[in-house]
């Protein structure tokens, strides 16, 4: 083999894994998660970052405690921790004794917490009208339904239990 032969095959192998279906759907996640912070800040919440979101699309209204966060982030306990000891001092989250078990913390969101989620589902809607306005109404909504339907034949773990009933994301 020649030395533009294996270029050749070297440029090919580069393309395809540059290209792969993981990469595409991370790109498209990487997108939406800067466009809705994007929104977020100019509705007055700069101080929020990309980071903060593993919080908050995990945290849900009622309380939890950061190893239920952990668990469903994917991350370590510690990088949970230092993330919501950063969204405490925004005024975000706060944590509180659980009243079962006097000796843990649970973690529940603010009225500025609640006010942000209020303005991160704006956001989203904002995003996603971006989106159908690029690809089309149907194509979005079919996209959206196709991913879910995959995420539900791959019995992927980590999801909230009733995330497969919502008809938006």
């Amino acid at each position: 083999m020649n030395s533009q032969d294996n270029d050749e095959l070297q440029h090919a192998a580069n393309r395809r894994l540059s290209t792969t279906l993981a990469r595409v759907l991370r790109e498209l996640s990487r997108d939406f998660d800067r466009r809705v912070t994007r929104r977020l800040h100019e509705l007055g919440h700069a101080d929020i970052s990309l980071s903060h979101q593993v919080v908050f699309s995990n945290i849900g209204l009622g309380r939890t405690r950061v190893t239920e966060l952990a668990e469903r982030a994917q991350i370590t306990q510690q990088a949970m921790g230092k993330t919501l000891r950063e969204l405490e001092s925004l005024g975000y989250i706060e944590r509180v004794v659980d009243e079962t078990d006097r000796r843990a913390k649970d973690i529940r969101l603010t009225a500025r917490g609640r006010q942000l989620v209020t303005d991160a589902v704006a956001s989203i809607d904002e995003v996603k009208r971006e989106y159908a306005a690029k690809i089309g109404q149907a194509e979005l909504a079919d996209l959206d339904g196709r991913l879910r339907d995959a995420a539900i034949r791959l019995e992927l773990d980590f999801l909230p239990h009733n995330w497969a009933e919502a008809t938006e994301s």
